[in-house]
């Protein structure tokens, strides 16, 4: 029986590689993480992240699963909008949750915040736990994002929301053959400048390549069983949000 392969950039690997190779590339990264971030995007993240909220709509109260949440991003935003409620931040990888704590809106929010290292595709909570899941830049690095939106449906409750930031694809060729020359050209430079590491950066470069189109992605949230399910481009197409209901 042959064993099943998947997609690390640009090389296929054996399936049961991809979490370690993941989880390599966001540990020695994980002390640039935030500055790259600003770098790479001119900042325009923090404009993405802010949308994502906007579109959200976080309420007091609300229990927040963040899956990938890495260095607290998504969460400290969502406490912030919500006013008070607790979020839960799941990360495959120790050290980027290391650096979230040590950010000083972590300490402010302590008593709302749990960290937790786990899996998107194996999430250790009970079924119909949360009001809301996000995962930013975070689902083309999962293995099989299929399986991450089933259990991302299986752990919200009913009338749950379910949100995805993730890179996706310029509608225009020429727009997109433009981003695809400063991130083949550029972003690795960075990376190699800023985080000393011009792989990893390399991978999240060829990783965005190989992530499904937003019409595709849709019909996963879909199938995962999410309803009133949406996506709106963000900055032409460079990035972009889905949305799906738990009802």
């Amino acid at each position: 029986m042959t064993e099943k392969t998947t997609h690390f950039g640009f090389e296929d690997i054996p399936e049961t590689e991809k979490a370690g190779r993941v989880r390599g590339v966001f540990g020695s990264v994980a002390s640039k993480y935030d500055v790259m971030n600003d770098a790479m995007s001119f900042g325009i993240h923090r404009i993405w992240k802010d949308a994502m909220m906007d579109w959200l709509a976080p309420r007091p109260g609300q229990r927040l699963l963040d899956v990938a949440g890495g260095t607290g991003d998504i969460s400290f935003r969502f406490l912030k909008r919500a006013g008070h409620g607790h979020a839960t931040v799941l990360d495959l990888t120790e050290p980027m949750l290391v650096e979230g704590r040590k950010r000083a809106e972590a300490a402010d929010l302590a008593h709302n915040l749990d960290w937790v290292v786990g899996d998107a595709m194996a999430l250790p909570f009970d079924d119909n736990s949360f009001d809301v899941y996000t995962i930013s830049f975070g689902i083309r690095n999962v293995t099989r994002p299929q399986d991450a939106l089933n259990e991302a449906f299986r752990v919200l409750k009913p009338g749950g929301r379910l949100m995805v930031l993730e890179f996706s694809q310029i509608p225009n060729d020429m727009m997109q053959k433009v981003y695809d020359l400063y991130s083949f050209n550029i972003i690795p430079r960075i990376g190699q400048m800023i985080a000393n590491d011009r792989d990893s950066y390399q991978y999240l470069v060829e990783s965005i390549r190989k992530f499904p189109d937003q019409q595709t992605f849709l019909d996963m949230v879909r199938a995962a069983g999410f309803e009133q399910a949406k996506y709106r481009n963000l900055s032409m197409g460079i990035a972009c949000l889905h949305s799906g209901w738990k009802l």
